[in-house]
């Protein structure tokens, strides 16, 4: 429901962008194309039919990006349904601004992490959901586009933040240890190499450029691994620890479950075993019924099931999304409503 009492800040003056945050970085991209044709969003189809939005519905969005999930959103709630927007990377918000400007005050806008989501919603007078999506991917856009540094592709600052502010994946890798390193890329890339890169990482410093990085972990796996660059996991790792992405989703889903109405769902698109994994833990022990070790001969938690699951398999792309999108091709959608 709205708090209608609450006061809802303005996050643009006549859809002209006059964002209360500053916009860091390039928006435009060097196609030439339209910003918000850019990125296609993952599942599309699956992710509305879950959410199952309706006319004076309300719905969070964690992570905005570009507006690609909210725009469907907002078409299947109208005409007063209302999707707040939150992300933590301003240029992407100014992107998703331009693109959903023309639904009004049906469309709002918050600079911020949705591991706060509470906080959020309640200063944009939104005292409940009735639904909340969280794609935790990132788009076609901040790997393309110069000045984040998340890709190999192009020779770069060593950036990896979705929010300009703070440590970078530079301060990472020449202020750690080598075992804290090594630990890092493990942990977080699942690479099995880790030792092996952080050494060579270590023992070349300072290392400030994608392309740096890029080389020296391809020195020190052997080279080409089939299927993808030998760098994937070490970038991935170290976007993760820059961002504290593992963190903030484990704070997120609980976010999420306090703010949800009850019968509101929860959809979370995930990308890597680490995170589906934090997902589907959270939800079976949020669902379940006994908590108890096994082998216990009675039930003694006493435990409360606060989430139904919608959807017990995990949700994939079908075969026809992954060639038209292969960006798709490692995603995993999980569902479960509030009771």
């Amino acid at each position: 429901m709205l708090a209608t009492a609450a006061k809802i800040p303005p996050m643009f003056k006549s859809y002209g962008l006059a964002f209360p945050w500053p916009v860091y970085g390039p928006v435009a991209f060097a196609s030439g194309e339209a910003p918000e044709h850019q990125h296609r969003p993952v599942l599309p189809e699956e992710t509305l039919r879950f959410l199952a939005p309706k006319s004076g519905g309300v719905y969070v969005d964690g992570t905005l990006g570009e507006g690609g999930h909210a725009q469907p959103i907002l078409d299947a709630s109208a005409p007063d349904g209302v999707v707040l927007g939150i992300d933590r990377d301003p240029r992407s918000l100014a992107v998703a601004a331009r693109r959903l400007g023309g639904y009004g005050r049906r469309a709002r806008f918050a600079h911020g992490n949705y591991a706060e989501m509470t906080r959020i919603a309640a200063e944009n007078g939104i005292a409940a959901a009735d639904g909340i999506l969280l794609d935790l991917g990132f788009s076609s856009r901040q790997v393309n586009s110069p000045g984040y540094g998340f890709s190999f592709q192009r020779d770069e600052p060593l950036d990896m933040r979705y929010d300009p502010v703070g440590v970078t994946a530079a301060d990472l890798v020449n202020s750690l240890s080598e075992r804290e390193l090594a630990d890092v890329i493990f942990q977080n890339g699942e690479e099995r190499r880790s030792r092996a890169i952080a050494r060579a990482v270590v023992n070349a410093r300072p290392v400030n450029t994608t392309g740096q990085l890029a080389d020296l972990v391809t020195r020190a796996v052997g080279g080409r691994r089939t299927g993808q660059h030998p760098a994937t996991r070490t970038f991935q790792a170290l976007r993760i620890a820059v961002n504290r992405e593992l963190e903030h989703l484990e704070t997120g889903l609980a976010q999420a479950q306090e703010l949800l109405d009850i019968g509101g769902r929860l959809v979370v698109i995930s990308y890597h075993s680490l995170e589906d994994r934090l997902v589907k833990g959270w939800m079976d022990h949020a669902s379940a019924t006994c908590i108890c070790p096994p082998g216990l001969p009675v039930c003694v938690c006493e435990h409360t099931p606060t989430l139904r699951l919608v959807q017990r398999r995990i949700v994939r792309p079908t075969d026809a999304e992954r060639a038209s999108n292969p960006r798709s091709r490692s995603a995993r959608l999980r569902v479960a409503e509030r009771l």
